[in-house]
């Protein structure tokens, strides 16, 4: 499902809740993928006899695995303005890995428009308020504030 608005309707859209994605299985096989991708091996993440003798008792996510895996997880939230062209991932004002990702949890997102900025003609900065929820979890994994710049094209 595409969330088209009109660039007026993106325009006004500070404060409006995206809501949640669906959730999102981190089994071992993902994270072992993620830690051939990064060249990040560190033993909390693939040795999972030596992770369960850690406090976490399994290993656990890379916090950039979650990371990565918004793009996926906004898919199906963010607002996309007709006549967009493209979309940048334009950084982040902040991030926080608040909560380590167990194997064999699930994640899901959930999203807020805190802003929304034309910076010229066409160029339209979104500031979206995302945390990375673990299902079962108080804390999430990680919170943040990503920022995507829309380009629309003439007409």
């Amino acid at each position: 499902m595409v969330n088209s608005v009109t660039k007026e309707e993106l325009l006004a859209a500070t404060g409006r809740d995206l809501g949640a994605s669906d959730w999102v299985l981190i089994d071992q096989q993902r994270i072992n993928d993620f830690a051939d991708a990064t060249l990040d091996h560190q033993f909390i993440h693939v040795d999972e006899e030596a992770a369960a003798k850690t406090p976490f008792g399994s290993t656990i996510a890379h916090g950039f695995l979650s990371l990565s895996l918004l793009p996926h997880l906004i898919a199906d939230l963010i607002l996309r303005p007709e006549n967009v062209v493209m979309g940048i991932n334009y950084g982040f004002n902040s991030l926080r890995f608040l909560n380590p990702v167990k194997v064999n949890s699930k994640v899901r997102l959930h999203a807020k428009v805190k802003d929304v900025v034309e910076k010229s003609p066409g160029q339209i900065l979104l500031t979206t308020e995302i945390s990375v929820e673990i299902e079962g979890e108080a804390r999430p994994a990680l919170v943040a504030e990503w920022l995507t710049m829309s380009i629309l094209g003439k007409g």
